[in-house]
């Protein structure tokens, strides 16, 4: 992997100096992601060095609209337990990168892939345990050029800027200014449309939740003393795929209604349910045990009054299904099923504001005791961005997070879905065979 070129950019113009409020939903994911984005060679034999200058290009008249994405992170005014992000057009980093390798070299695109990791070698810099979050950028991103003239796009940002839908409607406001068009999107970045009620009303249990541990720095960062520093997550993790055809998913559904007597079932449901049972399985939890799976739902249209169309903050919460391993394992896929949908249908306007109302009370995280989050990518529709060097052919996380299943879709057209995890072989081939029954 060669360096060519590293490159601060800025806001085309100078943006008005202020501070961007950080809800509790952000303040829970105040942690760095790295995505990658690929591109067959460009039709128009655009030049690389053409569509660099017209990505960074595109990147400073869209600072101007996302100001808060070259602003930093820095301790809240009125709360020095709270971040919040100055927007002091600092800039974000703009790298292109060449090497002399084929993408097919690279095998599977269309998941996380451990040989990819390669592509943000340049992007996360020294792997230093602490990092100063008032000095680094949110959002880093390099260009990398293959031999064969494809191109990837690394993304390296902090969570707490973006959820995966206002991370879509960034993408294609990008898409749009590098073929020289107007935004699609106008953002909405206030996020005070989620803070906290004054007194705080809690009306619910919200098993959803838990209280923080310092262990847990990958979101605790409200409690450190001077609240700038977040470690870093450096566990390597051994990332598992299991595919699932769309003959599988649709007679997993078949069977959700026919034998389930199931409404209104989706295939979110029915692999959910199928994932919950088969990972609590495989990792030989107790009968006992309380197993819990989180899942993010959007809520923009969920709370009273609905957030603005464009929305660019963070607006999922978790949502929850809940159970003893006994129950999983002894009861009819219904169940499993069933629990997903309630755990969906529960987030109206005044649980998710008793949930924030919650987290401000508690300074908690998502659940993490015999838990897991299960993330969906399926419906982004990530692909249909077009940029000035051609369409994206396709785009996945660079990793899976301990305590994460991801939800991807494989390649384009096929209809099926990569389930992503971390299991050791021993408890992937249980999880793969409870999966695959029918």
């Amino acid at each position: 992997m060669e360096l060519l070129e590293k490159v601060i950019v800025y806001p085309e113009q100078s943006t008005l100096n202020k501070r961007i409020f950080l809800s509790n939903i952000d303040l829970y994911l105040v942690v760095y992601q790295d995505n990658i984005f690929f591109f067959d060679p460009p039709s128009s034999k655009m030049s690389f060095s053409k569509i660099f200058n017209k990505l960074c290009n595109a990147f400073s008249k869209l600072l101007v609209h996302y100001d808060f994405m070259a602003g930093r992170l820095v301790q809240s005014l009125e709360d020095s337990h709270r971040f919040e992000i100055d927007c002091n057009d600092a800039g974000i980093v703009v790298i292109a990168a060449r090497i002399d390798r084929k993408l097919s070299e690279f095998g599977d695109i269309f998941a996380p892939n451990q040989n990819l990791e390669e592509f943000a070698i340049f992007l996360q810099g020294e792997q230093e345990e602490e990092i100063d979050l008032k000095e680094k950028p949110l959002l880093s991103v390099q260009l990398t050029q293959f031999a064969c003239e494809s191109l990837t796009l690394t993304t390296h940002y902090n969570h707490c800027t973006l959820d995966g839908l206002a991370v879509r409607d960034f993408g294609a406001n990008l898409a749009a200014l590098t073929r020289g068009d107007p935004l699609i999107i106008v953002p909405f970045a206030d996020r005070t449309l989620l803070r906290a009620r004054n007194p705080p009303k809690i009306s619910y249990p919200h098993f959803e939740y838990g209280k923080a541990t310092n262990i847990e720095n990958l979101f605790s960062v409200r409690g450190i003393s001077g609240g700038i520093n977040v470690r870093q997550n450096v566990i390597q993790n051994q990332i598992q795929i299991l595919y699932l055809s769309p003959q599988q998913i649709a007679s997993f559904k078949m069977k959700a209604i026919n034998d389930c007597n199931l409404k209104n079932v989706t295939t979110f449901h029915v692999v959910a349910g199928k994932i919950w049972k088969a990972r609590t399985i495989a990792t030989k939890m107790l009968d006992d045990k309380v197993t819990t799976m989180l899942f993010p739902v959007d809520v923009r249209k969920r709370v009273f009054p609905e957030l603005p169309y464009g929305f660019a903050g963070n607006a999922l919460v978790p949502g929850f299904a809940r159970a003893t391993v006994k129950e999983l394992t002894e009861l009819e896929d219904a169940y499993h099923i069933r629990k997903v949908q309630e755990g969906i249908e529960r987030l109206d306007d005044e649980y998710i504001k008793s949930s924030i109302d919650w987290l401000e009370l508690n300074k908690g995280v998502p659940c993490r005791e015999d838990s897991f989050s299960l993330v969906s990518g399926l419906r982004l529709g990530l692909e249909d961005q077009h940029f000035a060097w051609g369409k994206l052919k396709c785009s996945t996380p660079l990793t899976v997070k301990s305590g994460l299943v991801m939800l991807l879709p494989a390649a384009p057209d096929d209809g099926g879905l990569n389930v992503c995890l971390d299991l050791p072989e021993d408890q992937m081939y249980i999880f793969r065979r409870i999966m695959l029954e029918f």
